[in-house]
């Protein structure tokens, strides 16, 4: 997918990885980006940036999403692309309360079908249209110290191939961006998640931001930014019980158990 010309929605644009995508984006020449995020001054400000709008939504809430796509189709004109980008980092064990893990399922997983419930009829009518849903390395090889986090980015990643699957034929295109540690307020936090997360190191957003554009452009469904995630893939599925025990060490590592 080239980008120049199209009319893009960015969720969680108002900081990090989707102000960095906003900006990326408008320099390959998109027509219009909407910078969606729950906080109202940070939309505005990313909007600001690249001469776009603004639109405030709880991307956990399925009639804020409906909001933006109508107000953007009925406004700006029919969206090429649709990014799923917002998300959320808690519920760090299994005595998290249930609100993290279903704020986390909400975010992170919820606010892609909402998307893609409400779009794909659209897009399919009018010949197709694409998706680049913010999953995580850790939707493919886990989170230590983020339990929540790891399993709702999981589904994220189970839901993107379905989607892949059940409508591919009809012009609807998925990739599934797949970074590790990305130097965001999510990863500013000094914790277990962090530090396993950065162990090969913290990557920024701007180098992430080109190397989506990279990935729209071959129309991968995986977009690594991180080239050894896809070693680590080969890792797990090569031996599940080797790579389990290697986790398991990397844990105890990490979080200084003997």
């Amino acid at each position: 997918m080239e980008l120049a010309n199209k009319i893009i929605v960015i969720t969680g644009a108002g900081s990090g990885i989707g102000r960095a995508l906003a900006i990326r984006f408008k320099a390959e020449g998109a027509k219009q980006i909407v910078a969606v995020d729950i906080n109202a001054e940070n939309a505005q400000a990313t909007a600001a940036m690249i001469d776009g709008v603004a639109m405030t939504a709880d991307v956990s809430i399925e009639d804020d999403i409906v909001r933006v796509i109508e107000t953007t189709e009925a406004q700006i004109g029919p969206i090429d692309l649709f990014c799923s980008n917002a998300g959320v980092g808690i519920g760090p064990d299994l005595n998290s309360p249930n609100s993290q893990w279903q704020t986390s399922w909400d975010v992170n997983l919820m606010s892609h079908l909402y998307a893609a419930r409400h779009l794909v009829p659209r897009m399919v009518g009018r010949g197709g249209g694409y998706f680049l849903n913010t999953a995580s390395a850790a939707g493919l090889l886990n989170q230590v110290g983020a339990a929540a986090y790891g399993v709702t980015k999981h589904a994220a990643i189970g839901f993107g191939e379905w989607l892949a699957i059940h409508h591919q034929h009809q012009g609807i295109k998925v990739s599934m961006l797949c970074p590790q540690a990305v130097r965001t307020v999510m990863t500013a936090s000094d914790n277990d998640a962090t530090t396993a997360a950065s162990a090969d190191g913290m990557m920024e957003p701007e180098e992430l931001a080109d190397k989506v554009v990279e990935g729209l452009r071959g129309e991968a469904f995986l977009i690594l930014p991180h080239e050894v995630v896809l070693e680590y893939m080969r890792n797990k599925t090569s031996n599940y019980d080797r790579w389990i025990g290697g986790m398991n060490k990397l844990m105890k590592k990490i979080t200084g158990i003997s």
